[in-house]
């Protein structure tokens, strides 16, 4: 392996994968030190230096000045030592730069291999940090295939790929290769466990989605002066958002509403349709659990003094269905948001329903 074409190599890859030659290198010198120290029963006496500078590869060994031999790989005798250092006496530790021509051959036998795993584990390290960076965020990604019989599409985020599962879609969307979506970052993982480098765990179900996007949305949001208080989400059918400010003068809701409908009806869009309530968040539960209810209107709302964090709801009795809403879908998704035991009952007691968490 000559120097000059290792180098230009390396440039090439800075160039085109933005991998830092600093990081290239020093995963470099780990590589060939393991290499090199496979000749010396793996002694830790092996050190290295790359200067891409000046485009050399220097490998040492240290060892022992000793007047009797007892470990070849490590001592050597003063008569020894003195044609690497003529001064050289019982006691000094040298360094014993390897020939040209031997640190070519270990390069030539096993660089190239442990090379291409240096390089591949620096480009894994900066893709990790990269996913670390945009975890818990939202990010575009670019669908590059989609499997025709799985439905799971392979998606490009940066330099990139990753699988958004289709249990990780929204159920009525279509995915199609060129299409350009946002996708939430749930959670990163280094590889190590498998054959491949970091992963990310993308989402377009995920709660963390519709919380991004109003975040982007929303100015109010974005400068603190409206607050996400919680989101329940039953992806592609409906979401539930609970917002507070602490501003008296600032309406969280019509915020987030934006006018005539535009900020949310831009995420709406964005969400393929998906129904978005929009509730005012309240320390008062009996406050908050009537508002996570809405569209239905509610009569009163009598908290389980137990502890146990469960109620009871009075609404209407014209107002019973849509309180619990189609398959339970509104009450269970008021629990989910306010993390209540909710026992639904008619004014006139003939029916009820109780949603748990």
């Amino acid at each position: 392996m000559v120097n000059k074409e290792l180098f230009a190599a390396l440039k090439a890859l800075e160039k085109v994968k933005g991998i830092p030659m600093d990081t290239l290198c020093e995963s470099i010198q780990k590589a060939l030190v393991t290499a090199v120290k496979r000749d010396y029963n793996n002694k830790d006496i092996v050190f290295c230096e790359l200067n891409p500078k000046d485009e050399t590869i220097r490998v040492f060994v240290r060892y022992n000045v000793v007047s009797e031999v007892f470990d070849p790989d490590e001592d050597l005798t003063v008569e020894q030592a003195q044609k690497y250092k003529p001064t050289a006496i019982v006691g000094d530790i040298i360094e014993v730069e390897l020939e040209t021509k031997e640190v070519s051959r270990i390069a030539a036998d096993k660089g190239k291999h442990v090379i291409r795993q240096g390089i591949r584990e620096a480009e894994n390290g900066r893709l990790r940090e990269e996913f670390q960076s945009h975890n818990q965020e939202i990010v575009t990604a670019k669908v590059s295939r989609v499997d025709p019989e799985t439905k799971d599409a392979i998606v490009e985020i940066g330099k990139a790929q990753e699988t958004l599962f289709r249990s990780e879609q929204i159920a009525n969307e279509t995915l199609l290769p060129g299409m350009l979506i946002k996708v939430y970052i749930a959670g990163v993982s280094d590889g190590k466990e498998g054959k491949r480098g970091p992963r990310a765990t993308i989402s377009r179900t995920h709660p963390g989605l519709v919380k991004r996007l109003f975040e982007a949305e929303v100015p109010e949001i974005y400068d603190g002066t409206v607050e996400i208080k919680s989101v329940s989400r039953e992806a592609g059918s409906r979401t539930k958002i609970a917002v507070y400010s602490a501003d008296e003068n600032v309406d969280a809701v019509g915020a987030c509403i934006g006018p005539r409908g535009a900020r949310v009806g831009k995420i709406v869009d964005m969400l393929y349709g998906e129904k978005i309530d929009i509730v005012k968040y309240s320390d008062d539960p009996a406050e908050f659990i009537a508002a996570s209810l809405a569209p239905a209107d509610v009569v009163s709302v009598t908290v389980d003094e137990s502890g146990e964090k469960a109620c009871r709801v009075i609404v209407p009795d014209l107002q019973l269905s849509l309180a619990i809403g189609n398959k339970g879908q509104n009450a269970r998704l008021a629990a989910k948001l306010t993390g209540w035991k909710i026992d639904i009952k008619p004014e006139s007691g003939k029916m009820d329903a109780t949603i748990e968490l």
